[in-house]
């Protein structure tokens, strides 16, 4: 499956105020809610407005393995569609229990290539009264951009955004150059109704170009995994998807960039983090927005090299459920701190289910206004 590209970028008006650490009085008692469905993980948050961003009151993750096996016969395999249906009904009890009335739930990768993805989508709305939408590659991809906006410096002004799924990784190369240095992380909210919009007079976020890779750490660790050798399998596959880069605009007319930023988000990004900073327990508050070096980030993949499957398994840093796609993940990240004209990554502990929640809460005018 070749990766999808836009025919063209832009920016839009609308603006989607970031999320403020002080505590703000709620503009809407009214609680939102944003389930992702990807090609690993079930997850869903449950919050409430407050101030420029939310206040999250509930959550759920699980990893459903909705992927297994789909490499190789296009299909969602029954046990697979199980655990899913197992892990929805816990959300929709958990929709139910507050009351929640707002609520976008949305299915990625898998979904999109399953030969019964569609029939899947039927059969969660009779067996748990849920209705998920297969989102397009692209809204995926502005919505991991709008969630990661309140991360980017007032000094950036070349953007990379990488969020790297379970199925699919989506990149966006977007230049804020001419943007006011005060508004810049606004102008990329702004960004969430589509890339490709009008020319404006107003200096805003352009977007030079976009791609979703249908590779993330569930696939790419299907199509290598007759690989024995560890080590070996890593490189295998951060060169092929680095191969995957090719038709990527940015990948071909890089130039040195000055005041230019990555920023990734995915549990990959957040292991590594969190393995860099050796914390016994996860801590989101030390992980979000923690700027790493290339050499630190190729410090914690080299330590994984050598612990080996076992070992990897065996680190509490990783996790057991984290630990058979942490090398996939490694080598997409490696790939592209090796592509790009920087030495810095910026982790972000947000994603789809956060730019949901901003899209939606938008919309309804619940979010104060100005504040950034």
């Amino acid at each position: 499956m070749a990766p999808q590209r836009p025919k063209g970028a832009g920016a839009l008006d609308k603006d989607i105020p970031a999320l403020s650490p002080a505590p703000v009085p709620p503009r809407s008692n009214e609680l939102y809610a944003a389930l992702d469905l990807g090609t690993n993980s079930c997850r869903m948050l449950i919050a409430q407005p407050r101030g420029s961003g939310f206040h999250v009151v509930d959550s759920f993750s699980k990893s459903v393995q909705l992927g297994a096996g789909l490499e190789k016969t296009g299909r969602l395999s029954r046990g697979s569609m199980a655990r899913t249906i197992q892990a929805l009904r816990i959300c929709q009890q958990k929709l139910r229990r507050n009351k929640v009335q707002k609520m976008r739930l949305v299915a990625t990768e898998a979904c999109r290539r399953a030969h019964n993805g569609a029939e899947f989508m039927r059969r969660i709305q009779r067996e748990t009264g849920l209705k998920l939408d297969i989102i397009r590659p692209e809204e995926e991809a502005q919505l991991a951009v709008i969630s990661c906006a309140p991360l980017v410096s007032r000094k950036t002004e070349n953007l990379l955004v990488v969020d790297i799924g379970g199925g699919s990784t989506e990149l966006v190369w977007i230049d804020i150059s001419k943007v006011p240095k005060a508004d810049r992380a606004r102008s990329i909210m702004r960004l969430q109704g589509g890339f490709n919009q009008a020319k404006s007079d107003v200096p805003s976020a352009r977007v030079v170009d976009w791609i979703s890779v249908p590779l993330g750490v569930a696939t790419l660790r299907d199509q290598f995994s007759d690989v024995e050798d560890d080590a070996a399998r890593f490189a295998l596959m951060s060169w092929f998807f680095e191969e995957n880069l090719t038709d990527f605009t940015p990948y071909q007319t890089i130039q040195s960039q000055k005041r230019f930023q990555i920023v990734g988000t995915s549990g990959t990004v957040t292991t590594v983090a969190a393995s860099h900073l050796n914390l016994k327990r996860y801590d989101r508050t030390k992980v979000d927005g923690l700027s790493m070096s290339s050499a630190q980030i190729d410090k914690v993949i080299h330590s994984y090299i050598a612990m080996g499957p076992g070992g990897r398994r065996a680190d509490p840093r990783i996790g057991q459920d984290r630990a058979a796609l942490i090398m996939s993940g490694a080598a997409i990240l490696q790939a592209l701190m090796r592509c790009w004209p920087t030495d810095r990554l910026s982790v972000a502990d947000r994603g789809l289910r956060e730019g949901l929640l901003y899209a939606q809460m938008s919309a309804d005018g619940v979010l104060e206004e100005g504040v950034f």
